[in-house]
């Protein structure tokens, strides 16, 4: 699994004219899947996510997780994060799961998040053409992948 996680002060997705989710102060994340990510990686990935030290203490210093300062978590799903442009300039997309593998992984993910975070997670709509907005926070982006955790 592949995720760019962005500190925002505001995020939101739209399909057509209607919001189907926003949040204030917390973390928009954006999530790529491929056929060799698993539940455990889902997990490990939530938990990972759930727990950075990002956002700032009464000092200033990033040194606190989501989970403390009560932010929210809204994750959007993107195969576009799979893509491969090592060959032409016409990125490839064959590493992104299908939708029959990734819909259900995704909606783990979501699951996982919430359980550690436990609160309700804000999500956009697997495959739909969304419009995402953002004011990002510092700018603080990150970004993670379960076959390369550093």
């Amino acid at each position: 699994m592949r995720a760019v996680i962005q500190r925002v002060q505001y995020a939101s997705v739209r399909v057509g004219a209607e919001v189907i989710s926003e949040i204030q102060n917390g973390l928009l994340v954006l999530v790529g899947i491929e056929d060799a990510d698993s539940i455990d990686d889902s997990k490990r990935l939530a938990k990972k996510i759930c727990n950075l030290r990002i956002f700032n203490d009464e000092q200033g210093v990033m040194n606190l997780p989501v989970l403390e300062t009560g932010g929210d978590i809204l994750v959007v799903s993107q195969f576009t994060l799979h893509a491969s442009t090592k060959k032409g300039n016409r990125p490839s997309y064959i590493k992104a799961s299908k939708p029959g593998y990734a819909i259900p992984l995704y909606d783990q993910f979501c699951t996982e998040i919430g359980l550690v975070q436990q609160k309700e997670v804000k999500k956009g709509i697997f495959g739909a053409d969304m419009k995402v907005e953002l004011l990002n926070d510092g700018p603080v982006t990150i970004i993670m992948d379960t076959k390369n955790m550093e």
